[in-house]
């Protein structure tokens, strides 16, 4: 558990366990002093994000055994940098976000309205 604030001021909860995600590799996007990228939104990736961050020289389509990556396919949930979200808003392919799952310090980068306005809707 976790006792660290998401961007709509309520507990963090956990992002995705399959494939796991989070800098530290626990399924939150939790940070600390050694993630100089930020990993705090969590976002439902598409397969135009995905095009987008690859052309930008980070393929997260691409398995990495190496790494126990399985590669990200369209639906999954990722935590991704705070920068590199705000750069796929500006191109107008940013993925949806899960409010609960986002680091408060997400905050730092984007705008809790954008972030509103690109959230991943309940049903």
């Amino acid at each position: 558990m976790t006792d660290a604030k998401n961007v709509i001021d309520g507990n963090l909860e956990v992002c995705c366990n399959s494939p796991i995600t989070g800098f530290y590799r626990d399924g939150f996007c939790r940070t600390g002093g050694q993630d100089f990228g930020s990993h705090v939104i969590c976002a439902q990736v598409t397969s135009e994000f995905l095009e987008f961050t690859k052309s930008r020289g980070n393929d997260l389509s691409t398995p990495v055994p190496d790494f126990n990556f399985p590669g990200l396919k369209p639906g999954d949930r990722w935590c991704l940098c705070a920068s590199r979200w705000q750069e796929a808003l500006e191109a107008g392919v940013a993925p949806p976000v899960i409010l609960s799952a986002t680091h408060a310090r997400a905050l730092e980068v984007v705008s809790l309205d954008e972030l509103r306005k690109n959230a991943v809707v309940s049903s």
